[in-house]
């Protein structure tokens, strides 16, 4: 962390964080430190976080009003201030103690781990137990291209995968094998609605960490009404695909046999969330709509066989392959 001066981005961003803490009422000469963020800028005071969205999309809006109804018990920060235009929104709360669970997962032990899951789960209870905001606006680009509450929730995945087909790099058959998987298993999701909230990224980046105790469950923006394992989708890919769900800086730390176990003491944890008939099926729909739209956002420019392997058209071909977590999950613990 640091102030960064020494890139003009870095400190154009600072500037906008002094401004939000002007704009909050705050004061905005406080030392400030930049925290890792896959989506936002995000700055630390000795008392405050500051929070930056770029884009023209006003996701901090929608947090702030989701975290106007959430519980106490999800650990949701204070929020002090929001506000900003078209072109970005910001947004100020009060500062948790804590580290970035992702963060501190690799020197825990595995009794400290197991806490850490089941401290998660309760605050995630709480919020899927928390009715949506009735004006709360929807989501742009939300992971999972699905429609909750809609006749066929699996249109938009269905229409993703037509249009990933004329990507270049791809093999349409694969695209192909999807699309009849998908339609296969999409009576698994019905009835597909829900009042309640989740999530929407409820990785370890998400939640922080302080002397042995989850101390706050982090970034709501993506939040909306949806059927509560919607977030068990993106908890097992967190815990198969751990690299994929840090900061650069600390991935070379982050290894998926520290998150083996995860799955499993959650549903010790939280059982509930796993309790829809043919629940592995109705993930892996989620898991193709969460890749096919990762693939379009970022189409291969290569080859299959010169891709990485964890490129969005490989996670792809092993969830409809059923050579991925999803089938491991499926067979048992070992």
């Amino acid at each position: 962390m640091g102030t960064g001066r020494g890139s003009t981005g870095t400190t154009l961003a600072e500037v906008r964080a002094r401004r939000a803490l002007r704009s909050a009422g705050l004061d905005p000469t406080v030392p400030l430190a930049r925290a890792s963020s896959v989506t936002n800028e995000v700055w630390l005071s000795p008392t405050h976080a500051v929070r930056v969205n770029r884009h023209p999309n006003n996701r901090l809006y929608r947090e702030a009003l989701v975290a106007d109804v959430l519980p106490p018990e999800v650990g949701y920060p204070i929020v002090v201030a929001h506000g900003g235009g078209r072109s970005e929104d910001w947004l100020v709360t009060e500062r948790v103690r804590g580290e970035p669970l992702a963060h501190e997962w690799p020197s825990l032990s595995e009794s400290e781990r197991e806490r850490a899951v089941g401290q998660l789960a309760g605050r995630l209870a709480a919020l899927h137990r928390t009715i949506a905001p009735e004006d709360l606006p929807p989501v742009e680009h939300a992971p999972q291209l699905l429609e909750v509450g809609a006749r066929d929730p699996t249109g938009p995945v269905l229409a993703a995968l037509h249009d990933a087909m004329h990507l270049d790099h791809v093999d349409p058959v694969m695209l192909i094998d999807a699309t009849e998987l998908v339609t296969e298993l999409a009576p698994t999701l019905m009835p597909f609605e829900a009042r309640t909230l989740v999530h929407g990224d409820v990785t370890f980046e998400n939640v922080l960490w302080h002397d042995g105790e989850v101390t706050a469950l982090l970034d709501v923006e993506w939040a909306r009404a949806g059927p509560r394992d919607l977030d068990l989708d993106i908890l097992l890919r967190c815990a198969a695909y751990p690299h994929l769900h840090v900061g650069d800086a600390f991935v070379a730390r982050t290894r998926a046999e520290d998150y083996v176990n995860v799955p499993w003491w959650l549903a010790e944890c939280y059982p509930s969330l796993f309790d829809y008939p043919r629940q592995i099926d109705r993930v892996r729909i989620y898991s193709i709509a969460y890749d096919v739209s990762d693939l379009l956002a970022s189409p291969p420019q290569a080859s299959p066989r010169h891709l990485e392997d964890l490129h969005a058209y490989h996670r792809l071909q092993r969830v409809v392959e059923r050579k991925s977590y999803l089938d491991t999950l499926g067979r048992g613990r070992t």
